[in-house]
């Protein structure tokens, strides 16, 4: 399933989000959210310190979303939507062609980001993609992984449980020999 790029962007954003509050805690810092916030290029005005409080708290919503059965996830997009009052529109900006925003660029951040993540999810349960969403496979991780490749193979949720995988295994291997 092809998804557009702004229903990819709102999911990998949403899960690196949701992923942050597992430990270490990967968004305490003003400079960690304007690096997510720039690295995802976000529309509206920069993130503030009460912008960092209020992205922090949403974080166990996406978790909940991400982690729903299809069924599960519907009611929890609903109820985001509707608590936000989102009034889908096409829109286009910047370099980007036309696309659907829910809420407007003077909304709060957090606003934004759980109002695309519950359209982006819209997508996702109307595809039937729910498969795309799993925990990641190392031990003692709890985090989400999205898999958008091809062969539905990916297996951790960042690089640093895939590189700890690969040096178990290394150790395993050499324990072995």
């Amino acid at each position: 399933m092809a998804f557009a790029n702004d229903t990819l962007e709102a999911l990998e954003s949403g899960v690196l989000l949701s992923n942050s509050e597992l430990e270490p805690d990967t968004l305490t810092t003003m400079d960690e959210l304007v690096e997510f916030f720039d690295g995802f290029k976000y529309t509206g005005s920069r993130p503030s310190a009460t912008d960092l409080e209020e992205v922090r708290a949403i974080r166990s919503t996406l978790r909940a979303l991400f982690t729903a059965t299809r069924d599960g996830a519907v009611p929890l997009v609903n109820k985001v939507l509707a608590d936000q009052s989102a009034l889908p529109q096409l829109v286009r900006h910047g370099e980007v062609d036309w696309h659907t925003h829910a809420t407007s660029d003077d909304r709060p951040l957090a606003e934004r980001i759980l109002v695309e993540s519950a359209m982006a999810m819209v997508d996702v349960i109307r595809a039937d993609e729910m498969s795309r969403f799993d925990r990641c496979e190392m031990e003692d991780c709890d985090g989400i992984v999205l898999d958008l490749s091809r062969n539905r193979s990916r297996k951790y949720c960042s690089t640093t449980c895939t590189n700890r995988a690969a040096v178990t295994a290394y150790r395993a291997r050499q324990a072995d020999e």
